[in-house]
Formats: C-alpha cells, structure tokens, sequence
C-alpha cells in the first residue's frame, strides 16, 4: 500500500466524517477515483431507477409480438418462471461483485479485477464496451417500443389512416431525444423522477389488471388455452426449440441486473444498498410481470386478430378485445405507454454514465473530451448526449420491422449477458480469491451460483441467434449474429488501435479494499 493509500485509508476511519465523505475516500482508496457525482441517491430512489429499467411488465406488453407465436400464453408464462430462476443467479453474482467494487463501471470494472493483473486489462475491455454496447441497443430496442405504442395510439384514433414503418422511425427518435434531455438537464432531479416513476409504473399495472379482469367478464379465455394449449408459429416444428427461442421476452424484461451498479457512486454505502436494489429489483419484476401476464392472456378472445392487428402493437388487439372497445384499448395502451417512458429514462441514465466511465479511463474514443462532468447540470452530459447520437443511427437498423425489432432485442440480451460472464467466469477461473468480499457474499454457495449462471448465458447466447421464423428469408433472417459480431470486430478493432498502448485499466488496491472490510469504516451505524 502506498503512503497516499495509507493516508485515505486513516482519513476514512476519522469517525467525524459523514458517510458520504467516507465513500468519497473508499472509491479514492480502493479503487482509484475520485469522488466526481454527487450521492443523491438514497436505497428507495436507487431501487426505483432499477425497476423502471427493467419495468418488465410494461416491457413485456410492449414486445409482446415476439414470444407470442413461440408457444403462446402457456410458454410466456412458464418461460418467465425458468428465466427469472437464472437472472435470479445472475443478480445474486453481480451483485456480490459491486459488493466489492461498487464502482460506476460496473462490470467493466469487476471483469478487469476478476481475471488478475495478467488478463485483467484485456477482458475488462471486452467486458466493458459489450456492456456499452448492449445498453446501446437496450435504449434503441424501448425507443422503438415506445415509438410503436405512440403509433398505436395514434391509429386506434384514426384507423382509416395506413400504418407505415416510417412513423414509427420518427416517433423512435422524438422518444429517444425527449429522454435524452431529461436526463441531462434534469439530473438533480434524477432521484425524484424515478421515485414518480415507480408509482406511475406500479398505479398503471394496478389499473391495468383491474380493467383487464373486470371489463372482459364473459369473454375470458380458457384455462386450457392460458395454461395448457401450445401454439407454434415459428415453423420450426419443435417445440423445445420452439420455447427456448421464446424466452427471449422474458430475459429482455428482466434481464437488467447490473443497471444499478452504473450509479454506485451517486448512493452513500454503496458495498450494501446497491446489493439490495439489484435483489429487491429481480423479485418485484418477476412478481409484477407475471400478475400482468395472467390478467394479459385471460383477456384474449381471438388470437388470430392478435397476430394479424392493423395498429402494428398485439397487445392493443389484445386490450380491445378486453375491453370491448377502441375508446377502452385507447387508455389501456396510454397507460402503458405512460409507464414504460420512464424505462427510457433510466436507460440513458445507465448507458451515459457507462460511457462516461470507459471515457475517464482512456477506453472510449476522445475520452477526455467524454469524460467532463458538466459543471452547471452536474451530470456527463456529453457522454449521455454520445448515447443517444449512437441510439439515434441504431434506430435505422429497425424502421419499424418486425424482425429488425427482434435483432435489436436480441442482440441486447445477447451482449450484455455476455458480459456478465466476462465478470463472473474470470471470478470463478480464479478461485473467487481476487476481490476482498463484501457485505453481500454468497459464501460455499457462490461457486454453484456462479456456474449456474455461466450455462444459463451459454446456451440462451447461442439459441437466441438462432432465426425466429422458419423458412429463413432476407426479410425474416435473425441479424443478432451479425450485429453481435460487428460489435465485436469494432472493440476488437479498437483495442489494437489504441488500447494496447494506451489503456491502463481501472484500479483496484487490494489492501486498501482489506483495510476498509475489515475496518467498517464506511458504516452508517458505527457513525451513529
């Protein structure tokens, strides 16, 4: 330990200190950075930004249109069962990582310490830009829900008017920008907006339900047909293939574990609250998702209008049929679109400050322009504005298809779970020794978690590449593939250009971190 290390560490332990300001000399000490966010989080509004993320039961009604012909009712359901037990594992290993390394990196910074001093530079790169990546196409894929449903409202008024493609493209990039600016001119504001937008998601669920279970009184679907009838309109002729390919709606709603690490430097003890969010975050997306879904499928009187729907978004067929009504799916749909704005939000939250840690690490191109911290908003308004340029050129990828939308969704999952092994392979290739433990530690049980949550990333990276419709034809090939590999070749591409000769990697000081563990010297409770 250096004696500049030794001097933070005997700073921190100075009992008169608040506990933000031993969170400042932690990250400085332990991990190399100096405190430049302001702690405004607080656990509620920390795990507010963690649901609205993942608002999984708005994100699922949105993007509803792919899973449902792989199975139907009964496989969307059971699905979200099976995904939410992995990303449960998932959570459980990211979360004993920022445990640890509460950093705004994220898993960029846990892949770098993880793998060891030898690999460590090389796989926190990989790990780091995938991550980016993914919540790239994250903020492309609910722009484009949000731009869908906007389009659906606007032809469940007018249905004389054609549905194009076009329309949903514009409406894609007013939603992306709107946020954008939201998030960069309102960022002390940040705190208070998830905390509306936890009750605006949790008040639109409610008033979805209710309406869902009362209105369609008479004309509920079967229990044979939510629970038991499989429908398959892959043209893949089997059913296991068939329903794995479907999982993908599941793990696109809750497939967002490590959105809240990205603010650990905005939210006093980090090492306890982060942890919490991250499970509190997994169990009410799976609870919500599900009663949504349940209330959702009753509602369905004609599943063939559901796939053949004129506004271009199944789920408003679905809330007509509900209803009775154009007036009653007109609402329905508003309420969702209302409740999934915020994920949007949250989105460009986490992708900005993603960026912006690559960028004061020397990673991103033109970091020290990127890495600034705007002194009037006191947010990395330039790295959040570089996200939703990038977000805003994704939105062509799509243009309103169908099958472009499913590339985009896909290639989220598939990049960011991705590199969530890039963190937790290492950590386990290593014996789990790398990292000082944390206040959340999984113990004896952390290898079998770690593991488990490996396969899980293993086998949904290689089906969800896998082509949604069969025959494969030009207009219904699945580009996951060829986006995921094109990202690839670009963070391969630039890590010869610049980043052998000139990324050094976050740091991590071992005995620093030690000191502190062993210490508590960032406890609230010792302080009081």
């Amino acid at each position: 330990m250096t004696p500049d290390t030794k001097n933070l560490v005997l700073k921190a332990q100075d009992k008169e200190l608040s506990a933000e300001d031993k969170d400042a000399l932690k990250l400085e000490a332990a991990l190399g950075h100096k405190q430049a966010l302001n702690r405004g989080f607080g656990l509620f509004s920390l795990t507010s930004l963690g649901i609205i993320i993942a608002n999984s039961w708005s994100l699922t009604g949105g993007s509803i249109v792919l899973a449902i012909g792989n199975g139907g009712p009964m496989a969307l359901l059971y699905g979200l069962i099976l995904v939410t037990i992995f990303y449960t594992l998932i959570s459980a290993s990211l979360a004993e990582l920022v445990s640890s390394i509460p950093s705004s990196g994220g898993v960029y910074h846990w892949a770098s310490v993880t793998a060891g001093p030898r690999y460590g530079r090389v796989v926190g790169w990989y790990a780091g830009f995938l991550n980016l990546c993914g919540w790239l196409l994250s903020a492309a894929s609910i722009s484009s829900t949000l731009g869908s449903e906007l389009v659906a409202l606007y032809h469940l008024s007018h249905p004389e008017t054609e549905w194009k493609s076009w329309q949903v493209f514009i409406a894609f990039q007013i939603m992306n920008w709107l946020c954008c600016c939201i998030v960069i001119f309102g960022n002390r504001f940040l705190p208070l907006i998830n905390k509306v937008a936890f009750y605006l998601s949790m008040g639109g669920l409610f008033v979805t339900i209710v309406v869902l279970t009362s209105m369609s009184r008479g004309r509920h679907a079967s229990d044979t047909f939510v629970w038991k009838k499989y429908t398959d309109r892959t043209g893949w002729n089997n059913d296991g293939l068939c329903f794995i390919l479907g999982l993908i709606n599941a793990a696109f709603a809750v497939g967002t574990p490590d959105c809240q690490s990205h603010v650990a430097e905005e939210i006093p003890e980090p090492e306890k609250n982060v942890p919490k969010g991250i499970m509190i975050q997994i169990g009410t997306s799976f609870i919500t998702t599900f009663a949504y879904l349940i209330a959702l499928f009753y509602s369905i009187n004609d599943i063939d209008l559901v796939f053949d729907t004129t506004t271009g978004s199944p789920v408003s067929e679905i809330y007509r049929q509900a209803t009775g009504s154009t007036a009653g799916a007109l609402g329905l749909t508003a309420v969702l679109f209302l409740a999934t704005f915020p994920t949007l939000i949250g989105t460009l939250i986490t992708g900005g400050r993603t960026f912006w840690t690559l960028s004061r690490d020397n990673a991103a191109p033109f970091g020290d322009f990127f890495s600034k911290i705007s002194p009037t908003f006191g947010s990395p308004l330039r790295a959040t504005i570089a996200v939703s340029t990038v977000t805003t050129f994704l939105g062509v990828i799509q243009v309103g298809s169908t099958t472009a939308f499913s590339a985009l969704i896909g290639s989220y999952v598939v990049l960011s779970t991705l590199s969530y092994a890039g963190a937790i392979l290492p950590h386990v290739l290593t014996g789990r020794k790398t990292i000082v433990p944390g206040p959340f530690h999984l113990g004896k049980a952390g290898f079998a978690i770690n593991i488990a949550s490996l396969l899980y990333i293993a086998v949904t990276v290689v089906f969800f590449c896998f082509p949604f419709i069969m025959p494969v034809e030009a207009g219904n090939m699945n580009y996951t593939s060829v986006i995921v590999s094109g990202f690839v070749l670009l963070i391969a591409l630039w890590w010869f250009v610049h980043g052998t000769e000139n990324y050094e990697g976050p740091k991590y000081f071992k005995e620093a971190a030690k000191q502190f563990a062993d210490s508590g010297s960032v406890s609230k409770s010792e302080l009081e």
